[in-house]
Order: structure tokens, then sequence, then C-alpha cells
């Protein structure tokens, strides 16, 4: 499943086939498909990443997000929009600031390539059995 975080991209888990050796491997491993305003990208470079098309793509649960603060849902919605807004101006304006999301990784701009960096622990917490694997594919 992915989770769309509107005006942003979506995040999801994909299983992939690896050929080592002689032994195949089938790893989980996050994705991060950028969705911004290409205006805002201007003069910067992301790599593509294509999400499959049997992944279920939901959108961003603002009621769950809301549960974990103890603000309204609305709140949250409002404050998500407006630090994605504020984000892209910045990028807009030649800043390159780093966009961290707990547990997941880093969205950061460096020589002008906007990536998204996984941190170890989200990649290890969905691929247990072949977690080497995944952390060099990632």
């Amino acid at each position: 499943q992915g989770v769309l975080v509107p005006g942003l991209g979506t995040f999801a888990v994909v299983h992939e086939q690896v050929n080592i050796t002689e032994e195949m491997y089938v790893v989980r491993r996050p994705v991060f498909q950028l969705d911004m305003d290409m205006s805002c990208l201007q003069e910067l470079v992301f790599p593509t990443v294509m999400i499959p098309g049997d992944i279920t793509i939901m959108p961003l649960d603002y009621w769950w997000l809301s549960q974990t603060n103890s603000l309204p849902p609305d709140v949250v919605r409002g404050c998500v929009e407006e630090t994605i807004l504020l984000y892209s101006f910045q990028l807009r304006d030649g800043q390159r600031p780093a966009f961290v999301f707990e547990n997941i990784g880093i969205l950061s701009c460096q020589d002008n390539v906007l990536c998204m960096q996984f941190h170890c622990s989200c990649i290890t917490g969905l691929e247990s059995r072949d977690t080497w694997v995944a952390l060099l594919l990632t």
C-alpha cells in the first residue's frame, strides 16, 4: 500500500527481485515518487520513480494523524498543506532545505538533485529477512 501526500508525492513499499551471483532475492523496500508543481523544481533534477500499478495508493489519513497529536483533523490538514506550500516556495526561491519525515527519511537537495534518503531503520523495519539486499538497493 502507498500513501499520497498531496502536493508532495507518494510513499510506497515495493517488492523487488534481485539476482546476486546465483541467488535470487525478493525484498521489500520503500520508494518515494515526487509529485510537486514543476515550477518549484526549476533547475533541480530528481530521480524518476515509478510505483507499480498494482499498489493501492491511499490518501494521507488526517484523522489518524490527529489521534497521534490530539489536534483536530482539519488543523492537521492545514498544517500539512501549509508545510508543503512553504517547502515548495523555498525550493522555488532557490533555498534547499531538508524535509525530514520522522522514522522514514529525509527529502534533501544536494548539488541540485532532490532525492529521498530513507533511514536505515525504516528499511530494516520493512525487510527483516534480506535486510542487507534491501539496504543496498535503497
